[in-house]
């Protein structure tokens, strides 16, 4: 496996996005995942922003699968350009649980996800037919969501742990179901990976999430694992469905 780290624009004006690729030792062009980040606690702690992050369990798994993995990170994350904008509160106490500015905060998001993905598109080494999108935290709710948002760019998602805001907002059981809603026109199949106990999100919550995805008529399956936050971790609790999941998905 290669790990390699650039910079690619953002639709923002001078701002670049930092992107690393982890790269089977073959040539490609190969399927693809972008996976994307999570948050960073409670936004309270600047100095976790500029750390770059590209979990290696994830990387070494698909690169094990023979498929390219991408961390994008977003604007004013890891070694990226511009401010990071998404949703924290004016004074500085980290993010707000105010649902527009949330939602604000969300949409950003997208943005650099569209940049990430029209990258994508221009690169010989990526299988444009089988991209996937996933993530962790607030990366697994924008995965599924992008989804729906940009029906077409992608073949199927992945979402570990996924929502926006945490149990400590009153208002995530108000914004994580709409989000995750937008999700649902998709038409593709996704995989929701939770953990049972999960400090975030409870997993009534999270159950709750996919049963308003599907009655918008959203395809996927959900699964609950003996775990936390941290599931993305313990790879021999998710291989299994994920390695079912990729298969019937691209063969």
């Amino acid at each position: 496996m290669k790990f390699e780290k650039g910079f690619i624009p953002s639709a923002e004006p001078g701002v670049r996005l930092e992107v690393v690729v982890a790269r089977p030792s073959d040539e490609g062009p190969f399927p693809t995942v972008v996976f994307n980040h999570g948050s960073t606690g409670r936004g309270q702690n600047r100095s976790l922003y500029s750390r770059t992050v590209a979990p290696a369990v994830v990387a070494n798994y698909f690169a094990e699968q023979g498929w390219m993995a991408v961390f994008p990170q977003r604007r004013g994350r890891g070694k990226s350009g511009g401010v990071y904008g998404e949703g924290l509160a004016a004074d500085g106490s980290g993010y707000s649980c105010d649902m527009a500015i949330a939602v604000a905060g969300f949409e950003r998001a997208v943005e650099d996800v569209d940049a990430v993905l029209d990258h994508l598109r221009n690169r010989p080494d990526v299988d444009g037919d089988k991209l996937v999108i996933g993530g962790v935290s607030r990366g697994g709710i924008l995965s599924i969501a992008y989804a729906g948002m940009r029906r077409g760019a992608c073949r199927g998602a992945i979402n570990f742990n996924g929502g926006w805001l945490g149990r400590g907002c009153p208002t995530h059981e108000r914004v994580n179901p709409m989000l995750f809603e937008r999700g649902a026109p998709s038409g593709i199949p996704t995989l929701w990976l939770h953990g049972s106990f999960d400090q975030y999100y409870s997993i009534g919550h999270c159950r709750g999430n996919f049963e308003r995805f599907v009655s918008a008529g959203g395809q996927g399956e959900f699964v609950a694992a003996p775990m936390g936050h941290a599931l993305m971790f313990k790879p021999a609790l998710w291989k299994p469905h994920v390695d079912r999941y990729l298969h019937e998905l691209v063969g």
